[in-house]
């Protein structure tokens, strides 16, 4: 099967979304949203996450998960929120997007459908690169303004950036470059729209041009009986 650029342009699409759904979705799950160092003793590790929080001892981790959902940081709460609704978004697109694409092929699916399908499916990737990136930047944006203030003695250990942040970040931008590929592929197939006015009228084949006046033309009933 020959691969046209649209086709390509929405495979690219298709990858990059995948990858960054996936890189989303370790991201709510990995609980190295913040990691915290303590000064007196270095071989104890903390890291958060939404879910729980762990302590790493000597290559020992043990966690445990939060009580409640109220009593998490507000930062965190709308995080769980947008982060599972990113989950939702980007499968949506996927399968809208897949079965818009050159991949699919069903006769009963017109073009003109399976192109809206996908820019619905780009437009849905892009929504949830947004809803990924802004939970993770707000977490990181808090974790500044802690380390930073100077309310805090400085005695007391500050939390960090946690390697999920980086992969949401990275998932954010993947879903982010997919949604923007997926859209400008189904923007690109406008002009291969095959157009019905441009095949132009056609006349009845017992229809036949006859008379011209006052630069007019009609048409005329075609004899049935009439030889050549």
């Amino acid at each position: 099967m020959a691969w046209s650029f649209h086709g390509k342009a929405q495979l690219g699409g298709l990858l990059l979304s995948l990858f960054g759904w996936v890189c989303s979705c370790v991201t709510t799950i990995l609980p190295q949203w913040k990691t915290l160092n303590l000064e007196l003793n270095e071989m104890e590790t903390w890291i958060m996450g939404l879910w729980e929080v762990c302590v790493n001892q000597e290559e020992v981790a043990v966690c445990k998960a939060f009580e409640s959902f109220l009593s998490l940081p507000q930062e965190l709460q709308v995080s769980r929120i947008l982060m599972v609704a990113s989950h939702g978004l980007g499968l949506l697109g996927l399968l809208l997007s897949g079965c818009g694409s050159e991949c699919f092929q069903f006769h009963r699916i017109r073009w003109v459908f399976k192109r809206r399908l996908c820019l619905l499916g780009g437009t849905l990737e892009t929504s949830a690169s947004a809803t990924t990136l802004f939970p993770v930047s707000w977490v990181a944006y808090a974790t500044i303004q802690d380390f930073w203030d100077n309310s805090i003695p400085e005695i007391v250990p500050r939390w960090e950036f946690g390697d999920a942040l980086y992969l949401g970040w990275a998932a954010g931008v993947f879903l982010a470059l997919g949604g923007l590929l997926l859209i400008f592929s189904a923007c690109l197939g406008k002009e291969d729209v095959p157009s019905l006015q441009m095949a132009g009228p056609r006349a009845s084949p017992f229809c036949a041009p006859a008379n011209e006046s006052n630069d007019s033309f009609y048409l005329t009933p075609r004899p049935r009986n009439l030889f050549i």
